[in-house]
């Protein structure tokens, strides 16, 4: 059975939307990152970077979330949530590229400058160019989302697993004001009997552990 290593409100949470999307067993080994869990020398041996999620399939071992969901739709094509024709796959490698360069990396330089750095290396100017950053390309995925339902043809894929984790993200920031598309989108997919936690739902849990 695989094994997927996380915690709670990380972007494990991009890695158990495929593995619920796909339907799969897996077993999930939580990794305290409050308790430095993730610095221990049997898990720095998974993953140098000592960063979650990482998945376990067999001799396979697999970091970086995205990664992970792209792995798992390729392993499982009968499941479709990579599509079968190459342009439309072409596409789902765009979005999925799109939303890890343009939108997670300024949502990940807010945080670091919130509350992930220490106090003293905190620059408020760079959370407010963050969020321009974020502002700006959101409005690229804004106009894209006009009458779709989904990031890529007419299903979940993906693109859709990979991007929806960042809306949350997002919308936690009160950023995804002024966007009706993608505030429809994000409340569309988590519609869906197959999501995984919200982040406010994951975060809550670890508080009261």
């Amino acid at each position: 059975m695989m094994k997927l290593y996380g915690f709670g409100p990380t972007r494990s949470l991009r890695a158990l939307w495929g593995l619920k999307e796909l339907d799969l067993e897996f077993e999930f080994i939580p990794i305290n990152l409050q308790a430095g869990e993730h610095r221990r020398p049997e898990f720095l041996a998974l993953n140098p970077a000592g960063k979650v999620p990482v998945l376990v399939d067999g001799d396979l071992v697999l970091t970086e979330s995205a990664a992970i969901v792209l792995y798992l739709a390729e392993k499982y094509p009968e499941k479709k949530l990579m599509p079968t024709r190459l342009e439309q796959r072409a596409q789902v490698y765009r979005w999925v590229l799109f939303a890890m360069t343009e939108l997670e990396q300024p949502l990940w330089r807010m945080a670091k400058h919130r509350f992930i750095y220490p106090e003293e290396k905190r620059l408020p100017q760079d959370i407010d160019l963050a969020r321009e950053d974020f502002t700006a390309m959101a409005a690229v995925l804004e106009r894209h989302m006009d009458g779709r339902q989904y990031i890529v043809g007419d299903r979940t894929s993906v693109a859709d697993c990979v991007t929806v984790y960042l809306m949350d993200w997002a919308n936690e920031h009160h950023l995804l004001d002024g966007f009706p598309n993608l505030k429809g989108y994000l409340q569309r997919m988590y519609q869906r009997s197959t999501a995984p936690q919200r982040i406010a739902e994951a975060l809550e849990s670890v508080r009261a552990a």
